[in-house]
């Protein structure tokens, strides 16, 4: 399907909305099924993305201004989630089997040399984070199990298992502290350790009827501590965790599924996008009021 950019409904008639708009620079297409992830490579005019299709594709930007594949690499099964580390040019691509490959791509981006496998689940990798100062390789995935694992050896370190399948993932490096979501509608805060984790608190907001409110995605102001979640219920609540006062507030403007959500430090700016077929910007320095949302953190 090709992209097109269009005002949001009722906004034709704002002077933000008709002058404030993305601008569409290019597509990538070539993918034969469901695009799971993308991300841009820091430094480069290129692009990696995994798709249902089995596929991992580097996009290079070309003389012609056009993205094609320099790397088109066929996984086992479908790839499901990854990560990418710019320092090292590691990169995690989880798959529909529960397994975690890990590769390493070249200088100029044209081949990808593959290190190891972690067998971390028994069911679709829903999320993976790489944190390099811990050199660790944390994942969720549906098999309602939240793993770490040693990068440098590949062996299990621990993990914990929720009360339903695993959607998403957030890490603080500073703290440890790992937020997973889940389908029934519930963050559960975790802090970990070299071989073990602990709960901190279970955040509960969004709705859980008819498992309308499950978590689909999170992200991390690690500056301001705020983590903010996006759920089937059509709503992102913003978490100020950092306070410790149990407070939050909600983001509305979606019509169906938060599907994702990407923070920007620098601007200061939240980028959700749903299956309203929107993608929206939220400008988060600005004062919001706070609602009471009931939740306790018992952070040393």
């Amino acid at each position: 399907m090709a992209a097109e950019i269009k005002p949001a409904p009722g906004a034709a008639s704002s002077k933000q909305g008709s002058s404030r708009k993305p601008q569409l620079i290019n597509k990538l297409e070539g993918c034969n099924d469901d695009v799971n992830m993308a991300v841009i490579i820091p430094g480069e005019d290129g692009v990696i993305s995994i798709s249902d299709d089995r596929t991992v594709r580097v996009w290079l930007k070309r003389d012609s201004g056009q993205y094609w594949p320099s790397i088109c690499h066929y996984m086992p099964a479908g790839a499901t989630a990854m990560d990418y580390n710019k320092e090292t040019r590691r990169l995690f691509v989880g798959m529909d089997n529960g397994t975690i490959s890990e590769f390493i791509l070249a200088d100029d981006f044209n081949r990808m040399n593959h290190q190891r496998d972690y067998l971390a689940h028994t069911n679709r990798v829903a999320s993976i984070i790489f944190t390099l100062n811990c050199e660790w390789v944390l994942s969720v995935g549906r098999d309602k199990y939240f793993q770490w694992h040693c990068s440098e050896t590949g062996h299990r370190l621990g993990g914990y298992q929720c009360n339903a399948w695993c959607t998403c993932l957030q890490f603080d490096n500073q703290s440890k502290h790992a937020f997973v979501g889940d389908y029934s509608g519930q963050i559960v805060m975790l802090k970990v350790e070299e071989t073990e984790c602990k709960v901190i608190t279970t955040l509960k907001g969004h709705s859980a009827v008819t498992l309308s409110g499950s978590i689909r995605c999170l992200a991390w102001d690690a500056e301001r501590q705020l983590l903010f979640s996006g759920s089937f219920d059509q709503t992102i609540i913003v978490w100020d965790i950092g306070g410790q006062q149990g407070t939050a507030f909600e983001l509305q403007g979606h019509h169906n599924k938060v599907s994702s959500l990407c923070y920007s430090g620098p601007s200061k700016q939240l980028i959700s996008g749903s299956e309203d077929a929107m993608i929206a910007f939220w400008t988060m320095d600005i004062k919001r009021q706070e609602v009471w949302l009931s939740f306790q953190l018992g952070i040393d």
